[in-house]
């Protein structure tokens, strides 16, 4: 028989918000696809709980939230460690978790990465916009938009009977450091950059700045002798387009990204490196390695 299990806000945390696996199909209107940053650690999160993939998860960014539970359920957690505490008590990562009414789970500062993944077996109840809950964090307030979560919101989940305890196993789960390579594949405008200055943005270590959130990642460092040939039209980008400001810095554009944009894209990050991309946080470094789509 189905219950329903609540999740209610304490403390928000840094950034955390609903997040799927975003809108697609409105592009052509101006919205982003947004959805989880890490879709990797929200699809893993909801197979621990044998939820489909598309269903929410709370994405928490650098310090995460306090929550407290009513009713009984169950949940898993995935992506960085902030040191999750079920009643006080350590919580493992990647690991189907039995929760009763009345237990808090707190969350803290990162130890590796940038952002954690919580997510609850069921089906959840809130408010959805064009077919999804994700959050979108740099478009103007409307009503029926979700907004990052607050103090003393609750969340709904329409639950049923438990599954048994599930674990992602160890060797399988992502290694965060401060250092990192991301795979790329050429750009619309790559051939507009000369030899030198492609060697320079494959040679150079950039330092990620915090000036980044879910729109793109700014890498402090220039390529070398850059200079624009011209003010490019402005024109589509995606999820891990690597644009090159008119100062030569990259930026990396995320899940919140503008669907179009005026500075010519050198490289797009393959689709399975976002979720590097994802777990990235200022002062780590990155570097990129140009691959092509036959080795992928």
């Amino acid at each position: 028989m189905d219950n329903l299990f609540k999740i209610k806000i304490l403390k928000p945390g840094l950034f955390s918000s609903l997040q799927d696996l975003g809108r697609v199909g409105h592009q052509d209107a101006g919205i982003p696809f947004s959805g989880a940053m890490d879709k990797e650690a929200h699809k893993i999160a909801n197979e621990l709980l044998d939820n489909p993939h598309a269903t929410p998860t709370i994405e928490m960014t650098l310090c995460g939230a306090e929550l407290e539970f009513e009713g009984v359920g169950q949940i898993a957690i995935t992506g960085a460690d902030m040191n999750a505490k079920l009643n006080d008590k350590p919580v493992p990562l990647y690991q189907t978790i039995d929760i009763k009414s009345g237990d808090r789970l707190s969350f803290h500062r990162v130890e590796s990465g940038c952002r954690t993944y919580l997510a609850a077996r069921g089906e959840w109840s809130g408010t959805e916009w064009l077919s999804s809950f994700s959050t979108i964090s740099n478009l103007l307030k409307v009503d029926g938009i979700p907004e990052q979560l607050q103090s003393n919101q609750s969340i709904e989940i329409r639950t049923s009977n438990f599954i048994e305890q599930r674990t992602y196993p160890k060797t399988a789960r992502p290694i965060y450091t401060s250092s990192y390579i991301l795979r790329v594949v050429t750009g619309p405008e790559f051939e507009q950059f000369s030899i030198d200055q492609v060697q320079s943005f494959f040679d150079k270590v950039f330092e990620v700045s915090a000036d980044s959130n879910r729109m793109g990642y700014r890498l402090k460092g220039a390529i070398k002798d850059y200079k624009p040939l011209r003010e490019e039209i402005s024109s589509g980008i995606v999820e891990g387009t690597v644009q090159v400001t008119s100062a030569g810095e990259p930026i990396i554009l995320a899940a919140d990204a503008q669907t179009t944009g005026g500075y010519p894209r050198i490289a797009n990050v393959v689709t399975e490196d976002l979720s590097i991309v994802a777990q990235m946080k200022a002062g780590d470094e990155v570097r990129f390695m140009l691959v092509g789509l036959a080795d992928l």
